[in-house]
């Protein structure tokens, strides 16, 4: 008798994991006729049931299990009053900054580093300035700092072209130190990741600069000081 009922476990699983496969394949080829050009990262089942989880980029989308109907918006959990959908995002905006690669950044290494943070800037952008002016007190800290570009006027403004100059300099950190003390620098021109930075913005909802995003993926929205940025790294350490 227990035999049978072990069988009938081990039968009901795998319906129910052939059955989960079969709707995240559904699921991914109607997103995929429906958005040819956008890439789906992962399907999973959400905690509501016949809901499923879709990673987009670096969003997170919800999708009827027949693949007809998609939600944007957060799902929250109200009895533990938590934001389920940033926890997600967190994971996919990690991932995304690890896919950018480091040598699409330009790196500002602290002496003795304890914690990165990757930051959305604007090289015109008075908060940008005060922030890279005070380089020596997150390097302080113990703060290595990833810069990622994120001109506020849009692609051929000013802002982007010194960002496409900064980039193509020979000293790039040199560059954007000088850069964003206003003085001029060479233009120049060449093959560049700034429009990737701009689109891993967009799929961010940067809003504004500077933008910090953490080891953890957690964001930090606008200029903070040094002491504050590392009580801020450390909090978030303590609470994982």
């Amino acid at each position: 008798m227990l035999k049978i009922i072990r069988l009938s476990v081990l039968i009901s699983l795998g319906l129910t994991y052939v059955t989960a496969n079969a709707d995240e394949e559904s699921i991914r080829k109607a997103l995929n006729q429906a958005m040819p050009n956008t890439k789906v990262e992962t399907i999973k089942p959400s905690v509501i049931k016949g809901l499923y989880e879709a990673a987009i980029g670096a969003n997170i989308y919800y999708v009827s299990e027949d693949g007809k109907y998609l939600i944007q918006g957060r799902l929250v959990d109200i009895a533990a009053r938590k934001d389920l959908t940033e926890e997600k995002l967190n994971g996919t905006r990690k991932l995304a900054i690890e896919n950018m690669g480091k040598e699409n950044m330009i790196i500002f290494k602290a002496k003795i580093p304890k914690y990165t943070v990757t930051i959305f800037t604007d090289i015109d952008c008075g908060y940008c300035r005060k922030l890279h002016s005070e380089l020596d007190q997150y390097s302080a800290q113990g703060i290595t700092i990833q810069y990622l570009f994120y001109p506020r006027a849009g692609k051929s403004s000013d802002s982007y072209n010194k960002a496409v100059s900064v980039w193509c300099a020979d000293d790039r950190n040199a560059a954007l130190t000088a850069a964003k003390k206003d003085k001029s620098i060479p233009v120049k021109t060449c093959d560049n990741p700034i429009d990737k930075h701009m689109k891993l913005a967009e799929d961010f909802d940067v809003k504004g600069t500077p933008m910090i995003v953490t080891e953890k993926g957690n964001i930090l929205p606008g200029y903070l000081p040094a002491k504050q940025l590392v009580e801020a790294l450390e909090n978030e350490e303590k609470s994982k």
